[in-house]
C-alpha cells in the first residue's frame, strides 16, 4: 500500500516514545496473563517450571520459552499442539520459540499456523 494516500493519523510515529514502550510491555505482560490461564493445568505446571514470555512487534506475537533441562525440554516440544492451540485465538500471526540450556540441543521455532502439520508428524 503507498502510505501517500494515508492520512497523517493512519501513519506509525516516527519515532517511538517512552510511552509507546510501556504500553506495548503491558499490552505483552496483558497477553501472556491471558495466554497462561487459557492453558490447562499441566501445560500451566510445564510453563512455569521454564522462563517464558511473549513478545510482540510488528509481523508476529512470539511465545518464548526459555528450558531449565533437556528433559523440560522436550515436554515442551511435546505440547507444542496445545500450546500453538491457545496462542492462535490471540493473535492471526504467531510463533512458538523453544530454548533448551546451552549446547543440549538446537532452538525449536514453529508458526501457529504450522501446528497442525507438526501434529500429524508426531
Amino acid at each position: 500500500m503507498n502510505k501517500t494516500f494515508l492520512h497523517g493519523d493512519d501513519l506509525p510515529p516516527r519515532e517511538v516514545t517512552q510511552s509507546d514502550k510501556m504500553l506495548l510491555l503491558e499490552l505483552e505482560r496483558s497477553t501472556g496473563k491471558c495466554f497462561y490461564f487459557s492453558c490447562d493445568g499441566i501445560t500451566q505446571a510445564l510453563l512455569s517450571s521454564c522462563f517464558w514470555y511473549l513478545t510482540i512487534d510488528a509481523e508476529y506475537l512470539t511465545l518464548v520459552i526459555h528450558t531449565p533441562d533437556i528433559v523440560t525440554y522436550w515436554h515442551i516440544v511435546n505440547n507444542i499442539v496445545q500450546l500453538g492451540m491457545k496462542l492462535e485465538p490471540l493473535a492471526s500471526n504467531a510463533k512458538i520459540r523453544v530454548n533448551p540450556p546451552p549446547s543440549k540441543a538446537t532452538s525449536f521455532e514453529i508458526g501457529v499456523d504450522e501446528v497442525s502439520a507438526f501434529r500429524d508428524w508426531l
